[in-house]
């Protein structure tokens, strides 16, 4: 979910596991026989002409992005997007894996092994088994004839099921637990490293004091103010700013009793507020995601250390320095940088006078921001105008090493709590706040174009890994939970569920399943863009100062 701590929940539409019919007769299974080892008869798709047109648009879009915002921006930003694709399809192939090494332990016939989705790209058969390298990057299948049909997704199979005796329930069963349990085995591999490398947190994630609350907004009309640390929403215990569970910001949005019941902390005394939070003031479109409810407020920052300077800009025209500590805006103690970008939103050609602290010296500044050169167009919604600074923010990152237990609970706490909070009536929280395949992508390019972004994105593979393994053991037939539950109603039926009531309920549990995909990738494709615009404007520039003499 995107809209604050996102818990993507999708089923690997992306990984369905299971696949075409057994033919309706109980018995053991057998293992494949076909040894052959021969090539696809067809040529290879790099000789083809769709791969090479698609190449040179690429291309051409490479270099057009290159002369816009600069080659080093573009090979960052292409670089950061192969990482992602790649350890993207290291969830979805260990997850595969899993049902198709249990497939082969069990004895079971394997019709294809793919990757991706879509016309191949690549194929070869080995072994009797098709391996297959899809046009569609999201996601992979393994086609077992004899289990439950999948044909909506995976096409028709080469063997025909009445030519093989059906699988053992138990069988069944082993193999599509199989996915899940690689998918939870993996996640603990990846706890197991961010255990031993360190999971990068802030002081502004784990605080619930207030840095700053915009005049005029639902927390500041309703009397808070910067310094009140937050105790309770609602009546639940905050301990936190970001993350599901106690978190301040989740708390806000997946409230369903309104006005909120604020409980503060203010000069050591507990105060009570009621707060009214508001949907964004902008325009909402039927293409555009649900706003969240806010109420306006931003978390204390530790320090407000001057990372760097840009040339040219009003802040090296004021005289700020590198390591300059920000301490105050018009007098009053600054908390964070909100109040400052703020102040330059809601009065973009008024000065600033802020007051910095140097070494044992505190020293007033005035600083009149200006419109920058690059980027051209800023949107509507933002400040038109910067004082070209940017804060050391390595000064409040600091490496937890959490348990690996610790980690695998804290995910499994926001998958209940995210889908808890989705089918909850009155929630704020709607299907389209959720990611598919490409919001998850999404955030694994953010997390990855930061600082100490390699050690998120372990961290976050944690996540999605657990997200993956219980969300597959949802009890609907196109998920692999929904094959346990057929196999366990064939056990005690002693004969499966009939073909012509077995067949469209697959074809229409796939079809609901990728209709849903579909409608969250729309979001996600819009996030997309907008991360592509904001990620590529390259830095921002200021017109030259003439030298003083």
């Amino acid at each position: 979910m995107n809209s604050s701590p996102s818990v993507p929940p999708e089923k690997n539409a992306m990984s369905a596991s299971a696949q075409v019919l057994p033919d309706g007769e109980s018995g053991s299974s057998i293992p494949p026989t076909d040894k052959a080892d021969v090539l696809v008869p067809k040529r290879p798709f790099f000789h083809s002409f769709n791969f090479w047109a698609v190449l040179t648009v690429i291309l051409a879009l490479l270099i057009l992005l290159g002369f816009r915002y600069g080659p080093r921006t573009v090979v960052f930003s292409t670089i950061t997007l192969l990482e992602v694709i790649a350890l993207f399809n290291i969830l979805i192939i260990v997850h595969e894996l899993g049902h198709f090494l249990a497939a082969r332990w069990c004895g079971l016939k394997i019709d294809k092994f793919a990757i991706w989705f879509g016309k191949p790209l690549w194929s070869k058969k080995i072994d009797g088994v098709e391996y297959i390298l899809g046009s569609i990057p999201g996601g992979g299948y393994v086609a077992l004839p004899q289990m439950a049909p999948m044909e909506a997704i995976e096409g028709k199979t080469d063997t025909p099921k009445e030519e093989l005796p059906p699988a053992s329930p138990w069988h069944k069963i082993i193999v599509a637990f199989a996915g899940p349990l690689f998918s939870f085995g993996l996640a603990i591999v990846f706890a197991c490293i961010v255990w031993a490398v360190g999971k990068p947190s802030t002081y502004t994630e784990k605080t619930t004091t207030i840095g700053y609350a915009i005049p005029d907004g639902p927390a500041a009309k309703a009397g808070l103010r910067a310094g009140d640390v937050i105790k309770s929403i609602n009546g639940h215990t905050v301990s936190r700013w970001m993350g599901v569970g106690d978190g301040v910001t989740w708390r806000i949005i997946t409230s369903t009793v309104l006005p909120l019941t604020i409980v503060v902390e203010r000069n050591g005394q507990p105060q009570t507020f009621e707060v009214m939070p508001q949907i964004e003031a902008r325009e909402h479109h039927w293409w555009e995601r649900n706003s969240p409810p806010k109420i306006q407020i931003a978390p204390e920052e530790k320090n407000l250390i001057v990372g760097k300077i840009l040339p040219n800009s009003p802040a090296a025209v004021a005289g700020i320095k590198k390591g300059d500590r920000l301490v105050a805006l018009d007098g009053a103690p600054l908390l964070t940088y909100m109040a400052i970008y703020q102040h330059m939103k809601d009065s973009p050609n008024a000065p600033l006078n802020l007051t910095i602290a140097r070494g044992s010296e505190t020293l007033p500044l005035v600083v009149q921001p200006e419109k920058p050169l690059e980027p051209r167009d800023i949107p509507k919604d933002e400040a038109q105008t910067a004082i070209g600074l940017d804060l050391d923010e390595s000064t409040d990152v600091v490496l937890v090493h959490l348990t690996p237990w610790n980690q695998v609970a804290e995910s499994v706490d926001m998958v209940r709590s995210t889908l808890m909070a989705l089918v909850t009536p009155h929630s704020n929280v709607s299907a389209s706040q959720l990611s598919g395949p490409v919001g998850i992508m999404n955030i694994f390019f953010i997390v990855l174009s930061s600082e100490n972004g390699w050690r998120m994105a372990l961290w976050l593979a944690v996540v999605i890994n657990v997200n993956l393994a219980m969300l597959n053991l949802f009890p609907l037939p196109v998920l692999d939970g929904g094959h346990i539950t057929l196999s366990i109603i064939e056990w005690i039926r002693r004969r499966p569920l009939s073909m012509s009531l077995l067949e469209p309920l697959q074809t229409a549990c796939a079809l609901l399943l990728i209709s849903y995909m579909v409608y969250v990738t729309f979001f996600d494709v819009q996030d997309s863009g907008k991360i592509a615009m904001n990620s590529g404007g390259g830095e921002i520039k200021f017109a030259p100062k003439p030298t003083s003499p």
